[in-house]
């Protein structure tokens, strides 16, 4: 394999290359145990009023940020996370080499050529984690409340500073758009700074029981519960949104009092280990956050079954039911895709629901959890809706994400063999295809199917690819029957002009979420988000993540005679 122009870090050009395991899940694109890398100086058009805009960064034509100038800002600062060409690990305060003397390549999605190398970490040194973690965790529990946000908004900021060479570290490792990456790492950063804020308010306050108010007793006991950590959290994030759904976990877990010890995906380590480095650069102490890089076949079950890890959360696909059965009495948090349907009625808006499908499946090339990756659409206006979704297919730019294309290579040959194994099923089936197929190397081109029918794999299984499949309903029976008889549970959406229909249909559909007259979305991070059946253990989402990393802690006040207040 040739290499890419190497990435300028520093004062050093270096070359690095990548490799990634063949994936033996089912859908390769749900794989989370992969890892990341960093940047080419080939960055940005970005505006730094538009970039502050976690919803939008919209790009201003003629705004040209260059890496060099976001060097003289404080780029250099990352000198210390790479040796050579192989970017360290993070453990007890320092950024280290493995001892195992291997490292782990990481393939650019565009080029399909190496970019980028990680240590392999050993179990060895994973057990040193582990024990530093454990160490550093009963300090910082003792930590005030207002001190640890203080420096989780530290961390913010300086991550938001340095969000160019971060973004750029997703565009060379998982084909996001330049601006949705820019994007991604300044809504992390308002994710911290909304993080520390809700926690002082969440476990601020603690709770007063009284024993009369249960029949047969008097007021002689006082019980004060208080909300505790509950250790060391390991926090597994996937490869599309390696930086914001890495730190929806380690936010939570350290505003709460854990330590926290992150496997980053292969395909997105690097930018991982670059965000890790705004928590090192914040002043957390030594071993509270930890960042191990390695294959997962060697440490993947090591850190998931390790008798010092209180809690995991994880993002991904089928890896996650292995956890779930191997992680023990710990708590689980899990979000293991979905296969999210849009339910569309008869008086809907066509030009609203064609919108949405296009934002809801298409955007990222589909390789969201919370994209459409079905159409249930009514008989009678579905001609209509699929001429409107045609017509805005055909507008999308293909092509590298350095060019803010709207489809862009996806993120594994094997990825992008399992799309089309599903593509291929469904053209032997009988399925109208709307464009003709068409695939170079990773990156496949906007594809709707037409008159697809429950007997192919496409109406069930999770592409994870810019490829949707249309069915058309006669019932909304019908289209509720489908969503629910999926093993999957995340999203959901309804388009009606009815909101008494679209209440009825929301409640029957078994899914975490229901969105009404809007595609499927994961968030604002404040909002609760969940998954039913297949699709997930626990509730995610800032509030609900910080109630789940901690446990609650009684402790009753034993009076020798009844005690009542007397105003």
């Amino acid at each position: 394999m040739g290499a890419l122009a190497p990435p300028f870090i520093g004062d050093s050009w270096l070359a690095s290359p990548v490799y990634i395991n063949p994936n033996p899940n089912p859908n390769p694109n749900r794989n989370s145990l992969r890892a990341l890398s960093f940047a080419s100086p080939l960055f940005a058009r970005c505006s730094p009023a538009s970039a502050s805009n976690s919803n939008s960064a919209s790009w201003a034509s003629g705004e040209r940020w260059a890496w060099a100038r976001e060097r003289r800002r404080g780029g250099g600062a990352f000198d210390e996370i790479v040796d050579g060409e192989v970017f360290k690990y993070y453990a007890e305060g320092e950024w280290r080499k493995s001892n195992s003397g291997k490292s782990v390549s990481i393939i650019n999605p565009t080029t399909r050529k190496v970019q980028y190398k990680v240590q392999a970490c050993t179990q060895e040194e994973v057990n040193k984690v582990m024990e530093a973690a454990k160490a550093a965790q009963k300090a910082w529990a003792r930590t005030p409340l207002w001190k640890r946000a203080e420096l989780l908004h530290k961390a913010a900021a300086i991550l938001k500073e340095h969000r160019a060479p971060i973004a750029e570290c997703l565009v060379k490792e998982i084909a996001k758009p330049a601006k949705d990456a820019v994007s991604e790492v300044v809504r992390s950063g308002d994710l911290v700074s909304y993080t520390a804020e809700e926690g002082v308010r969440v476990l601020g306050e603690g709770k007063l029981l009284l024993s009369d108010s249960f029949p047969g007793n008097e007021r002689n006991k006082y019980c004060l519960a208080s909300k505790i950590p509950l250790g060391v959290v390991l926090a597994i994030p996937p490869f599309n949104y390696p930086v914001n759904l890495a730190v929806s976990k380690i936010a939570p877990a350290l505003i709460a009092g854990n330590a926290l010890v992150l496997k980053p995906p292969t395909q997105g380590a690097v930018a991982a280990l670059h965000m890790i480095h705004c928590f090192h650069l914040a002043g957390f102490p030594k071993g509270l956050i930890s960042c191990v890089t390695g294959k997962g076949s060697e440490i993947g079950d090591f850190l998931t079954m390790h008798p010092g890890v209180n809690c995991i959360s994880f993002t991904g696909g089928d890896t996650g039911i292995a956890i779930s059965k191997k992680a023990g009495m710990i708590p689980l948090q899990m979000e293991l895709g979905g296969k999210d349907a849009c339910i569309v009625l008869e008086d809907a808006d066509l030009d609203l629901v064609a919108a949405n499908i296009v934002k809801g499946g298409f955007s990222y090339s589909g390789q969201r959890c919370t994209a459409v990756k079905v159409v249930l659409v009514m008989e009678s206006v579905a001609d209509a809706l699929v001429e409107k979704v045609n017509a805005k297919l055909a507008k999308l730019k293909v092509g590298p994400p350095e060019e803010d294309s709207d489809i862009t290579p996806v993120v594994t040959e094997s990825s992008a063999n399992f799309i089309e194994g599903l593509v291929t099923d469904a053209k032997e089936k009988g399925a109208t295809f709307c464009q003709e197929y068409k695939r170079e190397g990773n990156l496949i081109w906007p594809l709707l199917l037409d008159h697809v029918r429950p007997d192919m794999r496409i109406a069930w299984e999770e592409p994870f690819g810019p490829v949707l499949p249309v069915i058309r309903i006669s019932s909304v029976e019908e289209g509720i029957h489908h969503c629910n008889a999926s093993n999957f549970g995340l999203q959901g959406c309804v388009f009606t002009r009815d909101i008494n229909k679209a209440i009825m249909i929301a409640d029957a559909m078994e899914t975490g979420t229901v969105q009404i007259n809007s595609a499927p979305a994961r968030g604002p991070d404040h909002f609760p988000f969940q998954g039913l059946k297949d699709s997930g253990i626990g509730s995610q989402g800032i509030t609900n993540s910080i109630n789940m990393m901690t446990k609650v802690k009684s402790t009753v006040i034993n009076l020798p005679a009844p005690s009542y207040t007397m105003g």
